[in-house]
């Protein structure tokens, strides 16, 4: 089994189900937002509970095994590494939409939620591709095991479901400001076609830089953590007026399901 190609189909997957979401522009103008929160609330249950034990809890043993620092020291950088990576990413693209209006003299508010919405979602599925790429890359030395390569699938499927209304978030509004459907869809499935490359390369640096795996794992999880928690949670949560513990079921469902089959197969 070739790993790293293993991680392309699977991020080539989660990319497709982006392409999917965007489509929904072909058909409305706005999707049903209860089917969109639930849908945001068990991808972040799923991510959550990926974060731990296919991801924190396997950097944390190969940190044990192998020679070096602590395993408690290994896990840490690694998890607020993920996290900053992903907090500046989100300061780099605020600092880039206030340099635009500065450009052109006065703030086009609508133009800059789109390009910030589009920018943020493009540049959060970076550390989403490498948490595939590295989640498949590990299986070479944790072995061909079920519960392993569960692990690797669950995490690939639970950011796929989450791509979904993604895709759909960043086509609607660019109908809603008048581009064409074509157009519209070609942006949002856009959006999720750094998943591949930042997969494979996530599968390559484990694959061929062992003593990397434990930092990988841990970082990925810490990038899936403060997606989850800073972005998919409060978006989940728009309805909570309405409907207060519709979104929340999805974030228990997801979380339950995910250590129901790691549990289950470890």
């Amino acid at each position: 089994m070739n790993l790293v190609l293993a991680a392309l189909i699977a991020t080539l997957g989660t990319w497709l189900v982006t392409a999917l979401g965007a489509a929904t522009v072909v058909f409305f103008k706005s999707p049903n937002q209860k089917i969109m929160n639930i849908m945001l609330g068990f991808a972040s249950g799923v991510m959550i509970a990926a974060s731990f034990w296919s991801l924190l809890q396997p950097a944390i043993e190969r940190a044990e095994a192998a020679p070096g620092l602590p395993a408690y020291i290994v896990a840490t950088a690694g998890f607020l590494l993920g996290a900053l990576f992903m907090w500046g990413s989100d300061k780099a693209v605020s600092f880039a939409r206030r340099k635009a209006d500065i450009a052109q003299g006065r703030p086009n508010e609508r133009l800059n939620r789109i390009i910030m919405l589009v920018l943020s979602i493009t540049l959060h599925n970076i550390p989403e591709g490498l948490a595939v790429g590295v989640a498949f890359g590990a299986l070479k030395n944790g072995g061909y095991t079920a519960e392993a390569l569960m692990g690797a699938i669950t995490i690939a499927v639970g950011i796929g479901l989450q791509n979904f209304p993604e895709g759909a978030a960043v086509s609607l509004p660019l109908r809603r400001e008048g581009y064409s459907r074509k157009k519209s869809f070609l942006l949002g499935q856009a959006s999720g076609a750094v998943e591949p490359v930042a997969g494979v390369i996530g599968a390559l640096l484990v694959v061929y830089v062992e003593a990397m795996l434990p930092y990988a794992l841990s970082f990925a999880a810490g990038a899936m953590i403060l997606v989850a928690v800073h972005e998919l949670i409060p978006e989940c949560q728009s309805d909570r007026d309405t409907s207060p513990y519709f979104a929340t079921m999805g974030i228990v469902s997801g979380f339950a399901l995910m250590m129901l089959l790691d549990v289950m197969l470890g």
